[in-house]
């Protein structure tokens, strides 16, 4: 028996692993994505590839050359700061690569180069998904076209339109919030600020769940994660088109802080971002349904811990393989996939989760937490 056409829907990370390791065991596939273009809108910042989940994907899907090629040397050098600036740990890059650390727009770009010509459909945004019956589903897009595939993947994120064919679960607010800035051309107009994000990454936590994350990325830019634990509506009180106004409100949350890192908020180079954290519940999971799945976090969106994108591609990976070793069998493919991802989005879900809960010994935790990994 052949294996069916699979439909993926979300041309994230997760999702084009899944179809590049179908197509090296030859089963087509066709993703398709909201965006209107590979580049219409930055992708991220940096992410560090673990060699137990992201890397093993990588390997199945037959690019660790072209990923070692974009590796950021020196990137996973890490500094814990307490909030007057004193250096509590400064943790230089070992070179091992058990999580070297890449730009996710390049990490994105390697996988979408390794698909064969029209296997993306870019300005496809999904508005339902719904059942036809028999294995069948129908896939609605915005300009009212509709596609019918008998294998059907929702790899289309937090607000999954192919999950409520699965689930009645919706993520919700977590309590956390991070807002994003960046500065740009850091050593020499921000010397100060550079000396204390250092090489790599940067954590300063605070008391009551707050703090400052920072990241060198590609040349001299540093791009941060300011966290707060408040409410929706304490944000919304905060006018974030007035970009100095905004800044300037959430650096008051830091007074008393050191100056190089307060002018990570008050420095930005760009209007700052601001990004509600939001979750599925921990070990979320769904009665087999045939002819569709899901993978990354349209299945298991979790608080960020650093296993968001590497759980992605994992189940990417592994819903690829378990696909090509059942070609005449999907169901037996899809089972024996979804048996394994459910506790394994409880395992990687549950890395680091203790540190949410952590208050005054934030930093204290974080430390422990570099020392011993």
């Amino acid at each position: 028996m052949n294996t069916p056409h699979v439909t993926i829907i979300g041309a994230g990370l997760g999702g084009l692993t899944l179809a590049r390791v179908l197509h090296v065991h030859g089963i087509p596939a066709t993703v398709y994505e909201a965006e209107p273009a590979p580049t219409a809108r930055a992708q991220g910042g940096m992410l560090d590839i673990h060699d137990y989940n992201g890397q093993l994907a990588i390997e199945a899907a037959g690019l660790m050359d072209e990923f070692r090629g974009i590796v950021l040397q020196g990137r996973q050098a890490m500094r814990i700061l307490a909030p007057d600036g004193t250096v509590l740990l400064d943790k230089p890059d070992d070179g091992n690569g058990g999580r070297p650390e890449v730009q996710r727009g390049d990490l994105r770009q390697i996988l979408l180069d390794s698909l064969p010509a029209g296997a993306v459909q870019w300005g496809c945004k999904v508005v339902s998904a719904r059942s036809l019956g028999e294995e069948h589903h129908e896939v609605t897009f915005a300009d009212g076209g509709t596609v019918t595939t008998s294998l059907l993947v929702g790899a289309d994120g937090a607000w999954s339109r192919v999950r409520p064919l699965l689930s009645d679960a919706t993520p919700e607010y977590t309590g956390m919030s991070y807002v994003e800035t960046y500065l740009f051309d850091v050593d020499t107009r921000h010397p100060a600020t550079a000396h204390a994000v250092g090489s790599g990454s940067m954590a300063a936590p605070g008391a009551g769940g707050k703090g400052i994350q920072a990241h060198r990325e590609k040349g001299e830019t540093i791009h941060t994660y300011v966290v707060l634990r408040e409410s929706q509506e304490w944000f919304d009180a905060i006018d974030f088109a007035d970009s100095a106004a905004a800044a300037a409100r959430i650096a008051k949350e830091f007074d008393g802080w050191a100056p190089e890192l307060t002018a990570l908020i008050t420095d930005g180079d760009v209007p700052p971002l601001l990004r509600p954290i939001f979750a599925l519940p921990l070990g979320h999971k769904w009665e087999r349904v045939p002819g569709v799945t899901l993978l990354g976090d349209a299945a298991h969106l979790l608080t960020p811990n650093g296993e968001g994108a590497n759980s992605a591609m994992y189940d990417g990976a592994e819903l690829g393989k378990a696909i090509a070793a059942h070609p005449g069998d999907i169901e037996t493919a899809l089972t024996q996939y979804e048996e394994a991802m459910f506790p394994r989005s409880v395992e990687f879900g549950s890395i680091g989760a203790e540190l949410h809960d952590l208050d005054d010994d934030a930093a204290a935790g974080l430390i422990k937490l570099y020392t011993e990994n």
